[in-house]
């Protein structure tokens, strides 16, 4: 059964950071390409960054440079570590293969004030 577990959002201010963590099972995490979305109020979800099984990763315009997507193959973990937030980052964060499965975590929310 493919499960989900995002954690580590919270409220911040603006500038501020949070390093968000996916714990994954069900699936053969290891060979998947894996990646983080996000929904804000009203709007549909979308993909923000992803790091492929060989390593590399790549990012949304709006995150290069403050973003940064890691995994532990070990852990089926993902991670995201977010710098320099912006009001518009917030959103509710979740995790899944960059081709995902119909099945969605609960994510974990994330709220940045200015």
């Amino acid at each position: 059964q493919v499960q989900f577990v995002e954690s580590g959002g919270g409220t911040v201010q603006s500038g501020g950071s949070l390093r968000l963590s996916c714990k994954t099972s069900g699936f053969t995490f290891r060979y998947s390409h894996m990646a983080w979305f996000r929904q804000a109020p009203g709007s549909q979800r979308d993909l923000v960054a992803t790091t492929y099984s060989d390593g590399r990763t790549d990012y949304v315009d709006s995150v290069k440079g403050r973003f940064t997507i890691s995994r532990d193959n070990d852990k089926r973990t993902l991670y995201l570590q977010m710098n320099s937030l912006k009001p518009e980052d917030t959103a509710v964060y979740y995790c899944n293969r960059l081709v995902p499965f119909d099945f969605w975590g609960e994510g974990t929310q994330v709220a940045v004030s200015s």
